[in-house]
């Protein structure tokens, strides 16, 4: 593919990013504000429910029960979309999407294209595709058209532009919009901005794209919720829709979804529901877009499905709730997991869905997947908050065995706990390196040691050395129980 589309081109290895991130603490501070507050929302909002635990349940049911028969709501959904009206594309990867998007987009005669945020479309680099053939895509969530008027990258799942603060929107709106010369940083004005840049986009616009948030495999009908009602305007005034979706967004009945509209809003917008929550069937004669297209979207879901413990994954409904409790994200922001899907669930998607999408060729995207399971301190606050029970820091774990293991019998973690054992299995080795520990004390500074040479430095780069006592538990014991 010449680069995978899962993550950013030329984007480091996360301790890499998370240092440059560190340093900035415009970022850190925006992340800190934001991050609480949503947390404390969402804990309000979830502490209405008496059932909630039975709700996470029951959803950790459902999406288990569609991926263990995933091939046969697959077939179920497209034989629904097909009879309404609907035109159902399979695409394997990236590579095959973007052409069938970009081709049905120039069968429709459209030069530019309006969009309801889409992580699926992130996901495939559509944008950039639909560029390179002629077509320009126009983002109509705010946050997401921030993040495109300002030729940025997205730190959020649910807000993209989390990163920036009201000021810094304020002027980016002045130098790229003209009717917003004199804007203020008002949200009630900066958002009156946003409405009238992208009213003229609706009202022309003959072709949308979305992305889904499920699909109802019994009746074919696909579902997007959000909060600010673009999605709404581009699912009914273009003549022409087209949806992109990963292959395990399904949900098998109407009953099943009535689950995830109650997890979702919670665990995402601190909402007893959302404000716009839009459903369509096909094609109907007279109301809607007169075509819709139905692109079902791989792109390494299978490969993902195949593993055992790294499967949960796929459950995932996109609240980000884990990435607002996660101290890691809460410090190092989006941009410095170097995917469109940041945080904890970035950290066991991305590797999944990169390494089941193809070969990159790419030694920094390779680095960058290698990297990412360990951007976590497995503290579990994630698993606590996920509505689909994704047992996150399992799944980390997991990933990061087979870094390890990839990496062969060699490797310097293995000769240093080699060599720990030979030390320890011997007391009197063991007191010998007690000994040349305690010469640490002549490095240290306020009880820590900073920085030590090499191999020492492997282990200071990234964290300090507590200086050892100056007399060992065994010494103590001796000389006050001997």
């Amino acid at each position: 593919m010449g680069r995978n589309p899962v993550t950013w081109l030329g984007s480091p290895a996360f301790p890499v990013a998370a240092r440059t991130a560190l340093a900035d603490a415009q970022l850190r501070g925006n992340l800190a504000h934001a991050t609480a507050t949503i947390r404390t929302k969402r804990a309000a909002a979830v502490a209405e429910l008496p059932d909630w635990e039975r709700l996470r349940r029951a959803g950790e049911a459902v999406k288990d029960d569609v991926l263990s028969h995933l091939d046969v709501y697959l077939a179920r959904l497209e034989e629904a979309v097909t009879a309404r009206g609907g035109v159902v594309h399979w695409a394997r990867d990236a590579a095959e999407a973007n052409d069938i998007v970009l081709r049905l987009v120039r069968d429709a005669g459209a030069r530019e294209v309006v969009k309801v945020k889409s992580m699926a479309t992130a996901e495939i680099g559509l944008n950039e595709a639909l560029a390179a053939g002629g077509v320009t895509a126009v983002e109509t969530d705010l946050a997401e058209l921030i993040v495109q008027l300002g030729d940025d990258r997205p730190s959020h799942i649910l807000v993209p532009a989390i990163h920036r603060n009201r000021s810094e929107i304020r002027d980016l709106f002045r130098r790229t919009m003209p009717h917003a010369a004199t804007v203020s940083d008002r949200p009630a004005d900066l958002a009156e901005a946003a409405r009238v840049h992208l009213r003229r986009k609706f009202l022309s616009a003959k072709v949308a794209i979305s992305g889904a948030n499920f699909a109802v495999a019994d009746s074919g009908s696909v579902v997007v919720v959000e909060s600010e009602g673009n999605g709404r305007m581009c699912l009914t005034l273009p003549e022409t829709l087209i949806t992109v979706m990963g292959i395990e967004k399904l949900v098998p009945t109407w009953r099943d979804l009535e689950v995830f509209l109650q997890l979702l809003p919670r665990s995402s917008t601190a909402e007893r529901m959302n404000p716009y929550t839009s459903v369509w069937t096909g094609v109907t004669p007279g109301d809607g877009p007169r075509a819709f297209h139905l692109v079902l979207l791989d792109n390494g879901r299978t490969a993902t499905l195949a593993d055992r413990v790294g499967r949960q994954a796929l459950r995932c409904i996109r609240c980000s709730a884990c990435l607002n409790v996660c101290p890691v994200y809460e410090r190092t922001g989006g941009q410095a997991y170097g995917s469109v899907y940041p945080g904890p669930i970035g950290a066991i998607l991305t590797p999944q869905l990169g390494a089941g999408s193809g070969d990159t060729g790419d030694s920094a995207t390779d680095s960058l997947l290698r990297s990412l399971p360990f951007a976590s301190s497995l503290c579990g606050a994630c698993y606590e908050v996920c509505p689909v029970r994704i047992d996150i820091p399992e799944v980390l774990v997991h990933l990061r065995s087979r870094v390890v293991e990839a990496k062969g019998p060699y490797t310097p973690e293995a000769v240093a706990m080699a060599a720990a054992s030979w030390v320890m299995v011997s007391p009197g080795r063991f007191r010998l390196a007690q000994r040349l520990l305690s010469l640490l004390r002549l490095v240290s500074r306020r009880g820590r040691v900073k920085r030590l040479p090499w191999p020492g430095s492997k282990w200071t780069d990234s964290r300090d050395v507590p200086v050892p006592p100056a007399e060992s538990f065994s010494a103590w014991w001796r000389r006050t129980r001997g």
